[in-house]
């Protein structure tokens, strides 16, 4: 008996996660129905200044609110429930569908944010939501957080399987991907699979996390002082290993940073993380010995204003490094954050503390994301007719894309998409469709989506070659400069060494502005103009730089 309508095509489309590694939302639509996998935030790179974080595009959704039946959580990373605040915000979800971890962590996210939301379902590997024209089910992966799934959705015109993050660790800490039930969706049939692209470029098998934790062991082990650990918070399965690792060589535990604390407190509520007697406040471990002392923090990245960093410079109110200390990083960079991290172990060094970050003969941390020969094994399992790679940048992209096919996939049955464009499923064939556009939304403190590419740009050359002010005061009536002109500048030129440039600059704006006021139609905004379309090419041509001019005209009556 057909339990759905397959008169329609299904489409499927992603508002984020493709070309890039973070802002994860992916859509599959039928018909009336349409349901949503994630909500992630994508985290902003060096240029992109004063920007909290680049978050979807809800455009496409407001249109079709009407469809949408349930935004579908993989699992409780940033980059996967990050912007679920500004998407409630922005759109009206029906039900949010999540795992126990990720939902705890989406009701803190909404809580702090005075958020009310209260139709969060949890769901576990045996859930099945039916719609009209759609059946979602969970297979349980592994994955650096608890609780990871991936996403299987049936629909009248095949099955679609979304992986979520996983990697395949034949000796995790955690529970095993499910393997069985994977092979019995391939044996009935994938049209469609999505599979995440991370580490698509890494040859080989990722580090088994029973590897790190053999390594931690040791090192806790070979230590005689204080170890302070520096981890990504939303690895919980890494931090409950350190906090049993901490309990077999008799160390209390002491938490900094608020992610920290958040990941701890909730780890504690779900049962992941059981003994709460082995944590004590930062006071505390001050008053205890070095050798029964172990500092959990954030900061493994290098990010000024985290945990470790603070620790580094000295300027921690409550903990002072001691030369007997030893510093962990059981992290990997993240690209673009290897600069940053090597300052902070030089200020460590300067401190003469000891340092271990992970290396081939140092094993502390193990990737929550599948390399070559797992995502060959995801595709063998699944065994999908069609193949379109997802979370990475393009070069991943391909990558993925090139494992499809040494796995037997028709080259013309892979699709390496961008987000908007679309995909169409009619009767177990996929094609491309017509896509729609699809741009990134820029977070700024309590700004979202007012701040362009112009305001960017406009950023951008003010923190390369400064900002110049010209100050003058104009009588507009009787078409008067009253006094001299003023210049005054910010990151342009330091000014007691450029006086004589200054001078220039004030002669040329005098200029500008006495030709100005001779002009029969003579306004201020065209004033304006003129003085930024003379002196930026004068500036230009003298210091071959082009701060932002900004012209501030007075209006003085004398009369009065």
């Amino acid at each position: 008996m057909k339990i759905f309508d397959n008169n329609l095509d299904t489409k499927v489309f992603a508002l984020g996660g493709l070309g890039e590694v973070g802002k994860n939302m992916y859509c599959v639509m039928h018909g009336n129905e349409l349901i949503i996998i994630d909500s992630g935030v994508l985290f902003p790179e060096d240029e992109l200044l004063g920007i909290d974080y680049v978050i979807p595009d809800y455009s496409f959704l407001k249109k079709n609110e009407n469809k949408i039946k349930g935004l579908f959580i993989t699992h409780g990373h940033e980059d996967h429930i990050g912007s679920i605040n500004f998407l409630l915000q922005s759109v009206n979800i029906p039900a949010i569908y999540a795992p126990n971890q990720a939902a705890n962590l989406i009701r803190k996210k909404l809580a702090d944010r005075n958020i009310k939301y209260d139709n969060i379902v949890v769901f576990d590997e045996n859930s099945k939501f039916k719609f009209k024209n759609m059946e979602i089910e969970f297979i349980s992966t592994t994955h650096s957080i608890p609780d990871s799934y991936c996403i299987v959705v049936n629909t009248p015109n095949g099955t679609i399987v979304e992986t979520g993050d996983f990697k395949f660790d034949f000796t995790p800490i955690g529970p095993m991907a499910n393997l069985h039930k994977m092979a019995k969706i391939g044996e009935k049939g994938v049209t469609l699979l999505l599979s995440e692209s991370t580490n698509a470029l890494n040859p080989g098998m990722s580090l088994s996390e029973s590897r790190v934790d053999a390594t931690l062991s040791d090192l806790f082990q070979k230590q005689l002082g204080r170890i302070i650990i520096a981890t990504f918070a939303s690895n919980v399965y890494r931090l409950k290993h350190i906090i049993e690792t901490c309990k077999r060589n008799n160390r209390k535990v002491a938490i900094f940073g608020r992610s920290m604390e958040t990941q701890i407190e909730i780890a504690l509520e779900s049962g992941y993380i059981k003994d709460k007697n082995i944590f004590v406040t930062p006071e505390e471990a001050n008053n205890l010995k070095p050798e029964e002392v172990c500092l959990l923090c954030t900061g493994s990245q290098g990010e000024p204003l985290a945990a470790l960093s603070r620790i580094a410079n000295g300027t921690d109110k409550k903990i002072k490094l001691l030369p007997t200390d030893t510093v962990i990083f059981s992290s990997s960079p993240i690209p673009g954050n290897a600069q940053a991290i090597s300052v902070t172990l030089n200020k460590l060094a300067l401190k003469g503390v000891k340092t271990y970050t992970n290396t081939s003969l140092n094993e502390i941390h193990s990737s929550g994301h599948a390399n070559q020969e797992e995502l060959k094994l995801m595709l063998r399992l699944m065994k999908p007719k069609y193949l379109m790679p997802i979370h990475g940048e393009y070069r991943m992209l391909k990558a993925h894309a090139d494992l499809g096919v040494a796995c037997d996939i028709p080259k013309e049955n892979i699709f390496v998409m961008q987000n908007g464009e679309v995909l169409s499923m009619l009767n177990g064939k996929v094609k491309k469709d017509k896509g729609f556009p699809c741009y990134d939304i820029y977070v700024d403190g309590n700004r979202i989506g007012d701040i362009g590419n112009v305001v960017i740009k406009d950023r951008k050359i003010m923190a390369n070659d400064g900002i110049l002010v010209v100050i003058c005061n104009i009588n507009q009536e009787k078409k008067q400069l009253l006094g001299k002109v003023n210049i005054t500048t910010r990151g342009f030129v330091l000014v007691n060494e450029n006086e004589e440039l200054l001078k220039e600059i004030e002669n040329k704006s005098f200029e500008v502005i006495i030709k100005e006021l001779k002009n029969k139609k003579f306004n201020y905004t065209e004033l304006k103009n003129q003085i930024i379309n003379e002196i930026s090419p004068f500036i230009l041509e003298k210091t071959g730089r082009k701060p932002i001019i900004l012209p501030v005209i007075m209006d003085i009556n004398n009369d009065l």
